[in-house]
């Protein structure tokens, strides 16, 4: 089943073969997660958010044209979703009182950095201009080439280079 095309394994599923949807939420569902996360999502949040963008995405396989990879596709359900979401809410976000992730207390100093880093990153990450942050998670997190990056963002490939040189650049200057 691994073998199968995204393509497909999406009319399998369209046929009735249940194992096709299975292969298919295997393949997408991590990605779609790092990319809500990265996107501002909620680390308590995202769980949900893949669930409800992958059902949507089954519901509405017939509208998917078929022109653009599936999980360019997907990926633009899942921003819809985190959006619909963000709107839900009103802009607030909820932050969790515990902290789940113990650090490795083998290295404190290693492990302080590390989390200051990300912490620093994530911050710029999300003062990037959005077309920016976008492409720049599209290519980097989820590999996509800037053909797909441009059917999901509606832009050129021109723009979309452009828009990731500049984002890696201003990222680069915060890790040196």
């Amino acid at each position: 089943m691994t073998d199968r095309t995204d393509e497909e394994l999406v009319a399998a599923y369209e046929a009735g073969e249940e194992e096709a949807a299975a292969e298919l939420v295997r393949r997408h569902a991590g990605p779609v997660s790092r990319y809500l996360y990265a996107s501002g999502s909620q680390a308590a949040d995202v769980d949900d958010l893949v669930q409800e963008a992958l059902f949507k995405a089954f519901r509405a396989l017939g509208s998917w044209r078929r022109e653009g990879s599936f999980r360019g596709w997907l990926l633009r359900i899942a921003s819809n979703q985190r959006k619909d979401e963000f709107r839900r809410r009103q802009g607030r976000i909820s932050v969790p009182i515990e902290e789940h992730d113990l650090p490795d207390w083998a290295d404190p100093e290693g492990e302080t950095d590390a989390r200051e880093l990300e912490r620093r990153m994530l911050e710029e990450l999300e003062r990037l201009p959005r077309l920016q942050r976008e492409v720049f998670l599209l290519r980097a997190q989820q590999g996509l080439d800037y053909g797909e990056i441009c059917d999901r963002l509606g832009t050129t490939p021109g723009a979309a280079r452009v828009h990731y040189h500049h984002a890696v650049k201003r990222l680069k200057e915060l890790a040196k």
